[in-house]
């Protein structure tokens, strides 16, 4: 047994998942890895040992080739849209033989439903269309012949090189070659990859910024690129530059990828690596899919259903048109027609003369209503103005028209943080010094106040104005100098951190590695300590006005598994110190132990959790100048370790960092985007459950689940190790119940977790990796497979490979069923291909409909998997937005998305298709009635132009508005009581129930609509003595009836009246009697006598006063029950909605939402760290390099030559 089981496990088991840790490497399963042809010779073992032995370990996975400036030596593939023009020829020539009806009565509908079609596809394509194109249509400078010279999006390729200027987007991934910044360094945000708003550095090769610079070199340049074919890693590249002799290595740090900005750099010139659908953003797009909505599919083996209903009647039917023509027919001398063919072949003539007269049954119009209804639906979100965004211009947008009823169905929303659910704002909110909390609304006395001035920071000339401050007592602390520790504490948040600046028009720029680091920076710069330059060895500080340079001696940087960054400065007076800032629970161990404020520090960071604010403690130390000189001796030899650099860095930095003194803490707040709290809340009374995917830390991601309370503090949380126990623990119990007798057992639901309780789970991607047996081969593996020599090894190969994944399949089951027990999931440092996954995950095994939300094109293959695709709007990032389905600018305009607008629309959709296929059951089967007295001859119970017109005109209208205006309570009251979205969740108002109980209504209203005209007419004389018992007289009857009944009907359905409403139903009445006596008027008849041959039927019958009764009594006998039927149902067996209607008035005051009480015990925390600091490893390095301190280049003249600018150097660099 345990020899199959150790066979099954192929995955490297050697490795723990590290929570810090993208897996991006998402591109190489194993499946694929493994995916080797089956009759490989067992020769090739010796063939692989030898490559493997012998192989260059960096050429075998780079063989993508780019030469600069030669577009034909890289072969790039050519991506046509071919167009297929398909001419598709109809013929409506009647056939003689079964024709029961005048070719218009099908051809004149079908043309106004294909028009309608057509015209709302070209109206969509032509939108897609014109964005597309305003995107490709996008310019920028490439060299041609020498020159720069303007070029679209569209024609760059491979080999190319190119000009981007500040603010430009990058239309290609590119390798920086130089740029206007000192060292070719270039700043770019990537707020469309990731949604981060804060800039990112890169920095070309010293050798391309040393010779690569003029227009005339760039044209010249001949370097030749090996690297990694296109793939999905955003954060890695690896490649080869060869040029002059020599090769150069290549890392991401180079490479500018498509859909980043350039910022603070005056100009940058590239060399196109990847170009169109071969950039990394393209390659996370994932495939885009056609979606369709649940009630689609439904409809669509609904109206399978009625087709199947046709034939069946018509074949029922055809059957006794035969026997009646062997019985009666063929004995009746004057029903002889000339044709001397057989009953049964009769009887198939009729089968398709009744598929013809039946064919309303299958409903032509029902697709195009249902079109138009979603378009007029998509404009409303449109035009909704409680979800404009007036701070940025930017209204909601429905970029699809076919998805509208299914916001009504949500279960589950995937969202993105970054972006989406936060503004990416970091906000210096409150700090403790020397154990004194300071941030509250106090007065320079020290008292509190509910109402008080923000604090003025005009006396501070470097004071940047943005800062919101309330305390004034630490402004007099500051300014009086009472306790050195507060000054001190402003100090080290002011030297301490690896935040470059620049100077623009007397203003301070800082560019920061984090949102978090610039907002500390920022904060010491508004209360009198302002960072002002820094060179290689020095740092400047503006100290209450005071400018003094500090020697920096040492830079120990941060990184994920430090979580705390320090810097080592000698001082003017010649003293040496070191600054620290970083997690409590790492700066706390290496705390002296003589630190009197530690326990009034722990509390008050005990209060900034509470308050979901990010934390950072600050301690210092003094040390002496031997200490320090042992120290760096250790320092600068681990700095040039060949091996093992960064260890051999962490365990001298260790040494140093001891024996701190601590100064305090400070809590910054990661704020929320308005309403975030509330929506969350509002969605999870209407039972949606949302799920958070993030690229950003565990910790980070954790503390936003607090502030927008998914998460509480009495929410259990599970981590990834809890989860893989769980999980373990249920596939050995599951393995245990199988077994020979295992199928015929009925399958066991067991839950996770005992009831009660409230429970979130928080994973990371490498932990989803391996909970999912999604873990990655690692690549030096790939040549040491071993292949199957015999048929019975390779028949155990292949057993063993299904056994594998059927385990995996399980293994993700029941994640899934683990995760739905729970009331919040977040995923963290996941890629945007493991986005994807959790929400395939859900859609395959919950069968549940899913909705994504994201900003950034890191969202993108989640927004395309999902069911519903959300882009949020208005951020410099577009790729999210272009690729969803609807798009606004605010996470919180999502409650009125789903609770209004898609609740609406569902409960619109349902009554309209209920009521569609009720009225054309009431319209058809009065032929099926009507052909028992016919001889079942096909013989049609309407005049030829009510059946053209029953669908277009008579009853069209009403249906559409009731689609598109009907509401069953206001939008306050959906927005206040989210429970009325469930009923969209189960399916309570559409489903084959509700369609047989329409279909059984439809029967039903036809027999009335048949019987009590037939029973009125038989033996009965007008008031002039005739008799008006004749066939056209009988068909004009049932046709108003028909058409009063199903107006009225749907005046029944109408929960919300408008002029435009009641106009609706009672023009169409007006319209068919208006229409009608046109139709049998004399005149018409004159100029079309064959088309128009009920001359004067209407005015000889409608002047009948029997007639008119016998209209109305078969109206009131149609409607009555219905009526009665509502009532009972609304007084004894109320919905919600019946009773929230009800009492509207009386509810009509909107309720305000009220935050959460969160209840504080000092000393008493369930988490132990608010630490969330949001901060990849910095600028030290760079700053360390000395390469990005030089003096900056002298400005480049423009000189403008045959329309191109060409820049040259003014100044010596």
């Amino acid at each position: 047994m345990s020899t199959e089981r150790d066979s099954e496990t192929t995955f490297d088991e050697d490795s723990q998942p590290n929570d810090e840790v993208v897996p991006y490497s998402d591109d190489e399963t194993e499946d694929e890895l493994d995916d080797q042809g089956s009759a490989v010779e067992p020769e090739q073992n010796r063939v692989n040992r030898e490559a493997e032995e012998n192989r260059e370990p960096f050429r075998k996975e780079c063989t993508w080739q780019v030469k600069a400036n030669d577009r034909k030596y890289h072969e790039q593939p050519h991506f046509m849209n071919t167009k297929f023009l398909c001419i598709k020829e109809s013929k409506y020539a009647a056939v003689p033989q079964i024709s029961t009806l005048a070719w218009y009565t099908t051809l004149v509908p079908l043309l106004v439903v294909l028009g309608v079609t057509a015209i709302k596809d070209l109206v969509d394509d032509v939108a897609r269309h014109k964005m597309d194109k305003e995107i490709n249509n996008r310019t920028c400078e490439v060299i041609k012949d020498g020159r720069f010279k303007v070029a679209k999006w569209k024609e760059i390729q491979v080999g190319d090189v190119i000009r981007l200027k500040k603010n430009d987007f990058v239309p290609a991934d590119i390798l920086l070659l130089s740029s206007s910044e000192p060292n070719s360094l270039c700043y770019v945000e990537t707020a469309e990859l990731d949604g981060e708003t804060n800039l990112k550095f890169k920095m070309s090769l010293e050798i391309t910024d040393q010779y690569l610079q003029r227009e005339d070199t760039l044209a010249t340049f001949d370097g030749f690129i090996e690297c990694e074919e296109p793939n999905n890693r955003l954060d890695k590249f690896t490649g080869t530059l060869f040029w002059r002799n020599t090769s150069f290595p290549l890392d991401a740090d180079k490479i500018l990828l498509r859909g980043c900005v350039i910022r603070n750099t005056d100009f940058c010139h590239g060399l196109v690596i990847f170009a169109g659908a071969d950039t990394k953003i393209m390659k996370n797009s994932g495939k885009t899919r056609f979606k369709r909505t649940k009630i689609d599919y439904l409809m669509n083996y609904m109206v399978y259903t009625i087709f199947v209903v046709l034939i069946l009647l018509s074949a029922g039917l055809a059957i006794g048109h035969a026997y009646w023509e062997a019985q009666v027919g063929n004995s009746s001398w004057y029903l002889y027609d000339g044709e001397d063919d057989t009953p049964s072949y009769r009887g198939f003539l009729i089968f398709w003369g009744y598929i013809i007269v039946l064919n309303t049954m299958v409903p032509i119009s029902l697709y195009v209503s249902v079109e138009v209804i979603r378009l007029g639906q998509s404009h409303f979100i449109n035009w909704d103005l409680q979800m404009y965004y007036a701070e940025k211009d930017t209204p909601a947008k429905a970029r699809t028209t076919t998805l509208n009823e299914q916001l009504g169905q949500i279960h589950y929303i995937f969202s993105d943080k970054t972006g989406t659910l936060t503004q990416n704002i970091m906000t210096f909110k409150k700090c403790c010094i020397n154990g004194q909390i300071y941030g509250d609304h106090r007065d320079a006395s020290q008292h509190n106040h509910n109402k008080i001035e923000q604090v003025d920071f005009s006396w501070n000339t470097y004071a940047d104005g943005k800062l919101a401050f309330y305390d004034h007592y630490l402004i007099e602390q500051i300014q009086s100098g009472k306790e050195p520790e507060v000054r001190q504490f402003f100090f080290l948040l002011a030297v301490c951190h690896t935040v470059m600046v620049d100077r623009t028009d007397g203003q301070l720029n800082y560019q920061a590695a984090s949102p978090d680091e610039g907002a500390l920076v920022n904060a010491a710069r508004n209360f009198g300590f302002a960072f002002l330059a820094r060179t290689q060895n020095t740092i400047t500080i503006s100290e209450l006005g005071t400018e003094r340079t500090y020697n920096v001696l040492a830079i120990l940087d941060f990184n994920s598994d430090r979580k705390r960054m320090s810097i080592i400065v000698r001082t003017p007076e010649g003293n040496i110190k070191l600054y620290c800032k970083g997690a409590d629970t790492v700066i706390y161990e290496r705390l002296h132990r003589m630190n009197p404020t530690k326990q009034e520090t722990q509390d008050a960071l005990d209060i900034f959790a509470n308050e979901t604010l990010r934390t950072l403690c600050l301690c210092y130390k003094e040390i002496e100048e031997k200490e320090f000189t042992e120290w760096n001796k250790k320092f600068m030899a681990a700095s040039v370790a060949s091996t093992n650099r960064d260890e051999a860095l962490d365990k001298v930095y260790e040494e140093i960092e001891k024996d701190l003194i601590l100064l305090g803490a400070t809590a910054i707040e990661d704020k929320l985007q308005d309403g975030v709290p509330e929506t969350i809340s509002k969605l999870a009374k209407a039972d949606i459950k949302i799920w958070v995917l993030t690229g950003d830390k565990k910790e980070t991601a954790e503390n936003i689940g607090f502030a927008c309370e998914l998460l509480t503090e009495d929410t259990t949380i599970c981590y990834g190790e809890d989860i893989n126990s769980l999980l373990h623990a249920r596939m050995e119990n599951q393995r245990n119940r199988g077994g020979v007798y295992a199928k015929f057992a009925p399958p066991v639901q067991e839950s996770f977790f005992p009831p009660g309780g409230n429970r979130a789970l928080i994973i990371t991607g490498s932990w989803l990796n391996e909970i999912l047996l999604e873990k990655k081969t690692k690549r030096n593996k790939i040549l040491k497979l071993k292949f199957p020599r015999t048929e019975e090894e390779r028949r155990m190969r292949t057993q063993s490979k299904r056994r594998l994944e059927a385990k995996k399949e399980q293994r993700q089951k029941n994640f899934v069923d683990l995760a739905c027990e729970c009331s919040a999931v977040i995923c963290c440092r996941v890629t945007p291909k493991q986005k994807a996954m959790v929400v395939d995950l859900v859609k395959r095994y919950k069968k549940a409909i899913t909705l994504a939300i994201g900003d950034g094109a890191n969202d993108v293959n989640m927004i395309k998997t999902a069911h519903i695709g959300v882009g949020i709007s208005g951020q410099e990032g577009m790729q999210a937005v272009m690729s969803s389905d609807y798009s606004f600018a605010q996470f919180r305009y999502l409650q009125r998305l789903l609770l209004v607008h898609g609740r609406w629309s569902y409960i619109r959709m349902c009554k309209f298709l209920r009521y569609f296929f009720y009225k054309n059951f009431a319209f058809t089967l009065v032929h099926f009635w009507y052909s028992f007295f016919n001889g079942y001859s096909a013989q049609t119970a309407y005049e030829d132009w009510f059946i053209t017109l029953y669908n277009v005109l008579y009853t069209s209208l009403p249906v559409l508005l009731m689609g598109l205006l009907d509401q069953d309570v206001s939008d306050k009251l959906s927005l206040r009581f989210p429970g009325l979205y469930i009923v969209g969740q189960r399916d309570l108002l559409f489903n084959y129930k509700r369609f047989f109980v329409s279909l059984l209504h439809g029967v039903l209203t036809s027999m009335i609509l048949f019987f009590i005209p037939l029973g009125a007419y038989l033996q009965t004389v007008g008031q002039d003595g005739e008799a008006p018992s004749d066939y056209q007289s009988f068909a004009v009857t049932i046709a108003s009836a028909l058409v009063i009944t199903v107006n009225f009907q749907i005046g029944l359905d109408t929960s919300y009246w408008t002029f435009v409403n009641a106009f609706s139903i009672f023009g169409s009445i007006a319209l068919y009697f208006g229409i009608m006596f046109d139709f049998h008027s004399a005149g018409i008849h004159v100029l079309f006598p064959s088309a128009f041959q009920f001359t004067g039927t209407a005015s000889n019958a409608l002047r009948q006063p029997y007639i008119w009764l016998t209209i109305i009594l078969t109206v009131a006998v149609g409607l009555l029950p219905v009526v009665a039927i509502r009532f009972l149902s609304m007084t004894i067996w109320p919905s919600e909605s019946d009773k929230i209607q009800k009492h509207r008035k009386r509810l009509k005051a909107e309720e305000q939402w009220q935050r959460r009480q969160q209840v504080f015990r000092r000393g008493v925390s369930t988490r132990r760290s608010a630490y969330a600091f949001s901060h990849q490893r910095g600028y030290a390095d760079l700053i360390s390099s000395g390469r990005s301190i030089r003096k900056k280049r002298s400005p480049l003249d423009a000189i403008v030559a045959d329309g191109t600018a060409e820049y040259r150097r003014t100044g010596d660099s």
